[in-house]
């Protein structure tokens, strides 16, 4: 198969006809939330909070097999979805954040989302600046363009909503890589190459301070992608990594403006308690800026995770390793519990 081709996936949609649905939203019933709270009530009745809770911890014995299909979706579907009507208000912060673990452990294994080992993060604005290059954008408030994570699944559970903006946004890479197909194959060419990007201080000791990774890779029939465009940028901070061609440039120009083109885009308002799940192979994600309130109570919050799951099969040599050694962080990181 010419690599440049369209190819078919059930996760090739476009925002235009997401908007006209709502059928990538899950609301939760009332015995779902029941299963929920009993599982944290079990949890906790072992001494178990956070990321102590292994999958055994939190039994869901209806709820797990609708998870087991959400998950499957994530992996083989549409790549996206959003579970609603979770009563996050109700919850201490730390029982939230326990349940957003413990739904995890069902969907997938912890992935370590820093050099620090952090498999339990926080999204939240601290005050530091993007242009800082140890600086990750989920800890600013400003718009972030269209990126991926370095997992197979990421999700989000929003605490707290911001006084205004802070928009999530969605879009299909495999849309994107199918109208760069039809329209300008040249320019995906070259997305199927390595670029170069800043590892922005989160290096492994002793190594370099950028890594080298293709946009788009085709492995046994399934859509890979990475892209962070900031970080492809800021690399050309380094003196020995090569200066981007206008070439290159354009072909990096031409996905982002499809990111961003209302045809192919989706935006959602996450509430208090929505949780939303996406795979980083399918799916490149935003944030739009916003503003946020003036008490420490009331910021934006949200947690996120990030996942492994075996439903995304083998994975291509260059999205095995995403930069965390899992010797490297976990020799620092806490102790997790087994799977089971």
């Amino acid at each position: 198969m010419n690599k440049v081709a369209a190819i078919s996936s059930k996760a090739d949609w476009r925002g235009r006809d997401m908007r006209q649905t709502e059928d990538w939203i899950y609301r939760l019933s009332s015995d779902e939330i029941r299963e929920i709270d009993a599982a944290l009530k079990y949890a906790k009745s072992k001494g178990l909070s956070g990321i102590q809770v292994a999958r055994r911890d939190f039994p869901l014995p209806t709820f797990a097999a609708t998870i087991d299909k959400i998950t499957d979706e994530l992996a083989n579907g549409r790549g996206f979805i959003l579970i609603r009507g979770f009563p996050a208000q109700d919850y201490s912060k730390e029982d939230v954040g326990t349940i957003f673990w413990g739904l995890g452990t069902h969907i997938g294994r912890p992935w370590p989302q820093n050099a620090q080992g952090d498999v339990l993060g926080d999204v939240r604005d601290t005050g530091r600046s993007i242009l800082d290059h140890t600086v990750r954008g989920y800890q600013t408030r400003v718009a972030l363009p269209f990126h991926t994570d370095g997992s197979d699944l990421v999700g989000l559970l929003c605490l707290r909503t911001a006084k205004s903006g802070g928009l999530s946004s969605i879009v299909s890479s495999v849309a994107c890589h199918n109208e760069l197909a039809r329209t300008r194959p040249d320019l995906l060419a070259r997305h199927y190459e390595p670029f170069y990007y800043d590892w922005r201080g989160e290096q492994k000791p002793g190594t370099k301070p950028y890594y080298t990774a293709p946009t788009f890779t085709l492995h046994q029939g399934r859509l890979f992608n990475r892209y962070i465009r900031g970080y492809i940028d800021s690399a050309q901070r380094i003196a020995e990594v090569p200066r981007l061609t206008a070439s290159e440039r354009e072909a990096l120009d031409a996905l982002d403006a499809l990111t961003v083109n209302e045809e192919f885009r989706l935006d959602m308002e996450l509430h208090v308690g929505d949780m939303q799940f996406i795979n980083n192979y399918v799916i490149f994600h935003s944030r739009t800026d916003y503003v946020d309130h003036d008490e420490d109570d009331k910021k934006r919050h949200l947690k996120r995770l990030w996942l492994a799951t075996d439903k995304i099969g083998e994975r291509p040599a260059a999205f095995q390793d995403r930069g965390y050694d899992m010797n490297w962080w976990s020799q620092t990181a806490p102790k997790l519990p087994a799977a089971e």
